[in-house]
Parts: structure tokens; C-alpha cells; sequence
């Protein structure tokens, strides 16, 4: 969920957090989106790699039983 929320909040048209930031850095928001590619990247592999391969996200609670 927290990965695809991150996803979400990077992402055009209703990218909040690219808004917020590109008021921080007083730039425009369309200059900041070749910037966030790469990590817009990373987010989705790791979304897929836990998505569908579960032990990813059932390890740490699988240590409590």
C-alpha cells in the first residue's frame, strides 16, 4: 500500500508531492519530471517484485508465529 501511494503521489496529473516540491526548488513542475523518472522506475519494480512474490511482504511477519 505505502508503495503504491508513493507511486500515486509522483505521478501526473495529481502528483501532489512533485507540486510541493517544485515550489521548494522554485522551478517549474514539467522541469522537475525527467528528475523523477529513474525513482518513479524503482517504485514500480519494487511494486511488481512484491506484488508478485509475496514472501517479499510476508517475511517479517511470518517471523511471528
Amino acid at each position: 500500500m505505502v508503495c503504491n501511494l508513493a507511486l500515486g503521489m509522483i505521478t501526473p496529473p495529481f502528483g501532489v508531492n512533485l507540486f510541493v516540491a517544485a515550489q521548494i526548488a522554485k522551478i517549474k513542475y514539467i522541469e522537475m519530471i525527467p528528475w523523477i523518472i529513474p525513482y518513479m522506475l524503482v517504485i514500480l519494480l519494487d511494486l511488481m517484485l512484491i506484488t508478485y512474490i509475496p514472501e517479499i511482504s510476508l517475511f517479517v511477519p511470518g517471523l511471528f508465529k
